[in-house]
């Protein structure tokens, strides 16, 4: 009997872990970009810069951060928080704005892969998780609305992609 109840709870073992580590089950192992953009928040020369993107992914569909902190590779142009002030957003107004829109606007800054810098350098335009481009002229990006965004800090890395901070929002229609 012992023995009968020794190898059920061990196979029983076996399968939890077996079911643990599908990839549909698990997030990315590291980091990711969600909890990164947390860190660079949180301590470091950038803290406190990224309080208006975590509030706007916070706000926007749960998918944006299912995504961001899930699995797959993804690049991330992350507006800081003077970036969203020039657009007339802080923490608590991205709550205010349409959702839909909100989502939108998020998924616009991102792109399937793990796209350094040095490629973003060398590519004419990126497709974006929103559906459409952002035009890429060398280390500046142009959005839908043409405007130009710089890449300010570039290629800190996740589990499950990497992140680049931006000086300015890029918008895929004006709001």
């Amino acid at each position: 009997m012992k023995t009968y109840s020794k190898t059920i709870l061990t196979n029983g073992l076996i399968i939890l872990l077996g079911i643990l580590t599908v990839p549909g089950f698990a997030g990315p192992k590291g980091d990711s970009i969600v909890d990164v953009a947390i860190q660079l928040n949180s301590d470091g020369p950038f803290a406190g810069q990224f309080d208006t993107l975590i509030a706007a992914v916070l706000a926007a569909n749960p998918i944006v951060l299912e995504t961001l902190d899930g699995n797959g590779k993804f690049t991330v142009f992350a507006p800081t928080d003077d970036a969203f002030a020039e657009i007339g957003l802080d923490p608590n107004s991205v709550a205010e704005l349409d959702q839909a829109f909100l989502t939108d606007v998020l998924l616009y800054h991102v792109s399937h892969g793990n796209r350094k810098a040095k490629v973003i350098q060398r590519q004419k335009r990126i497709r974006v998780l929103k559906g459409g481009f952002v035009y890429s002229e060398g280390w500046v990006l142009i959005d839908n609305l043409g405007r130009e965004v710089d890449l300010i800090v570039f290629d800190v890395k996740a589990a499950n992609g990497v992140i680049h901070a931006i000086n300015r929002v890029l918008l895929p229609k004006a709001p």
